[in-house]
């Protein structure tokens, strides 16, 4: 299943470094993005734009993982030449990231 049907995202930036946060709609959710929802996953989902590492923080009070994505924005805002210079667009790509059903 579209990742987007559990849960929805957030996303940050700061110079070349963008922070995507993952939320569940529900808390009995949760456990799937922990078990499916790795930074290893998710590096590769964005492997065309991620050249640092990517480190994955859990929030299970709040039923979130949040993921800071290093060298992901074409050197930042003012250096880049990319149409979305904030990232913005990456909290609805990784929505379209499959995870196995229940």
């Amino acid at each position: 299943m579209k990742l987007r049907k559990i849960a929805h995202s957030r996303t940050g930036d700061k110079g070349n470094t963008a922070n995507i946060a993952v939320i569940a709609y529900r808390p009995e959710d949760y456990p799937l993005l922990e078990q499916h929802l790795t930074a290893v996953r998710v590096k590769e989902f964005f492997s065309e734009i991620v050249r640092g590492e990517v480190v994955r923080y859990e929030l299970p009070g709040i039923g979130a993982l949040n993921f800071v994505l290093h060298e992901a924005l074409s050197g930042g805002v003012t250096r880049t030449l990319a149409l979305d210079i904030h990232g913005k667009s990456l909290s609805s790509a990784i929505l379209e990231m499959e995870i196995p059903d229940r």
